[in-house]
């Protein structure tokens, strides 16, 4: 029996997992916030709706969306930035768990950050104690346990490193700058082609009530590989201060899963 699979979100992640999804075999419908995003949805094989969540409310046909799903993948990120929020992330993410609850979904698959580890050093793991310091690290953390603690739902979390992909690269932003700090620490990033491949894997092998961290497992010092990356795209690389030696963030997983059943499609060298 195929799957019919939900995608909240269908940007620059949610668009070609869709497209991933549908041509493996699954029904897939997609939400989009865009009139004009309908049609481009349509073209691609994917059952579009228009529908926009807030803080006060979700706008369009959320039920319908829902109720003929199996599988739901929320993929809205918190698209917080500043001090402080401007709408909250929570709000709106429980407004969402309130409709689900209304169908008969059981399996999600909820996109988050390795921003909720915060400023851990060392080694992090899922086994990590999350200690966020950001206003969506924060959110993020309180969503996550949000789907965790019904143990009506079989929710998997997937917290991703730094993505990076088509149009999608920090060293856009990194390059000619002098004087930055932490040249010495490890870079944990993920490729949009991975993070694509490890939902999938986690639909096929039924990896479900389960947190995943998601990030390219060799972690070259952040100086090293935005130079070389700079280098490669003919732009001037940026420059890092002299540091002493101290612990940094190096993200990696103990999860089974992702050991034995998942090979890293793309390297983000």
């Amino acid at each position: 029996m195929t799957k019919n699979i939900g995608i909240i979100g269908c940007g620059w992640l949610g668009l070609p997992l869709a497209e991933e999804l549908h041509k493996v075999g699954y029904r897939i419908s997609g939400t989009t916030t865009s009139e004009e995003k309908i049609a481009l949805l349509k073209s691609k094989g994917i059952q579009p709706f228009k529908i926009s969540i807030s803080e006060d409310g979700i706008n369009g046909a959320i039920l319908e969306f829902l109720s003929t799903l199996s599988i739901l993948i929320i993929n809205i990120p918190p698209g917080l930035r500043g001090k402080g929020p401007k709408e909250s992330y929570i709000e709106k993410i429980k407004l969402l768990y309130s409709a689900i609850k209304k169908t008969e979904i059981k399996q999600v698959i909820f996109a988050s950050s390795t921003a909720v580890y915060g400023e851990a050093e060392g080694i992090v793991t899922e086994k990590t104690k999350p200690a966020p310091n950001t206003a969506s690290g924060v959110q993020l953390l309180a969503c996550e346990n949000l789907f965790l603690n019904d143990e009506k739902l079989h929710t998997t979390i997937i917290r991703f490193g730094g993505l990076i992909g088509p149009e999608r690269h920090p060293i856009t932003m990194l390059s000619g700058r002098e004087n930055l700090k932490g040249g010495n620490a490890p870079i944990n990033l993920i490729h949009l082609d991975d993070c694509i491949g490890i939902i999938k894997s986690i639909i096929h092998h039924n990896h479900w009530n389960a947190i995943l961290n998601a990030v390219y497992p060799k972690h070259p010092t952040k100086e090293e590989y935005y130079t070389k990356e700079a280098l490669k795209k003919g732009i001037t690389p940026p420059h890092y201060e002299s540091e002493n030696n101290k612990t940094y963030k190096l993200i990696t997983t103990c999860s089974l899963f992702l050991i034995n059943e998942y090979d890293f499609l793309t390297s983000i060298n």
